[in-house]
């Protein structure tokens, strides 16, 4: 079975009546995709941003007439239209091929993080098994890469590990692997929580050495005289968040604990670092196609 795909330039202005022309003819899908790689980053509540400059693909059955979509769209735009093309897609195993497209990710000289269905590079490395296309992080981005890289080169045997903002749970798994002796994973979604839990299963991480948390709860036990301190604090959130939390995570750290942050531009580090000022020491910055990797050891006063 083949479909046929219609892809036009829009910008943001176009696409409410660029969706109703569509929907018009029948489009079965409709997605947008970034034209010049810019990068929307913590958006304000209740927004919706759009990027500057879109193209538009819509997925139609091979029966549908072109001239039909494009009358549509003459109806709806002025003229001349915005550059658009049609193309035929055959029908493909989909899945199969989105799978073959994963492959094991070296993350430093003993960790790997490997799909699920695929056997591990080198069965004596700490392989992290974890399924690619979650919501929450598999690894591949800048971000979660270099803490995994940092975890890959710190010495964790018997430390207690904070991940805040767990996600799929990727670094609190990674250092428990590691040597870690207790992680807890934190995060303001149940959806991530029930991921972490799966995940630490899937690796066959002991539950009696993990404890899951709603950030809103863990608040409250940290509020508490029984506050818990941590050896070591990862943090893959964004800048935001970072500087809001500041006195949370840093209260969460007992002398000498280190703190590693990252989903940070290079544009607010020093933002991000005075936040911390003068409890947290920092090294040098971990850097990776714009984004840093923060690093550093909490002060003994």
């Amino acid at each position: 079975m083949s479909w046929l795909q219609l892809h036009i330039n829009v910008t943001p202005a176009q696409v409410e009546q660029l969706e109703q022309a569509l929907q018009s003819c029948g489009a079965l899908s409709i997605t947008f995709q970034d034209l010049a790689d810019q990068p929307i980053f913590e958006p304000g509540v209740g927004e919706t941003p759009l990027w500057p400059s879109m193209r538009a693909s819509a997925l139609f059955d091979a029966n549908v007439v072109r001239q039909s979509i494009t009358d549509a769209l003459h109806s709806e735009f002025a003229s001349p239209l915005p550059a658009y093309e049609f193309e035929i897609v055959e029908d493909r195993d989909w899945q199969r091929e989105w799978l073959d497209q994963f492959e094991p990710l070296c993350c430093g000289s003993r960790l790997w993080i490997c799909p699920g269905w695929q056997q591990p590079p080198d069965s004596n490395a700490v392989n992290l098994m974890l399924d690619p296309g979650l919501a929450f992080g598999t690894g591949t981005h800048e971000t979660t890469w270099q803490c995994l890289q940092w975890l890959d080169a710190s010495d964790l045997a018997g430390k207690r590990v904070l991940d805040f903002g767990c996600g799929s749970g990727i670094l609190a798994i990674a250092a428990m692997l590691l040597g870690a002796s207790h992680a807890t994973l934190v995060d303001n979604d149940p959806q991530a929580l029930t991921a972490s839990a799966a995940n630490l299963a899937k690796n066959g991480i002991d539950q009696n050495a993990c404890t899951l948390r709603h950030a809103n709860d863990f608040a409250q036990q940290q509020s508490e005289q029984n506050a818990l301190q941590f050896d070591v604090v990862l943090a893959n959130i964004l800048a935001r968040p970072l500087i809001e939390l500041a006195g949370s995570l840093v209260a969460a750290m007992r002398p000498g604990a280190e703190l590693v942050m990252s989903g940070i531009r290079e544009q607010q580090q020093q933002a991000v670092e005075a936040a911390y000022h003068p409890q947290i020491q920092f090294a040098k910055a971990g850097s990776l196609n714009g984004w840093l990797r923060l690093a550093g050891v909490k002060t003994e006063h």
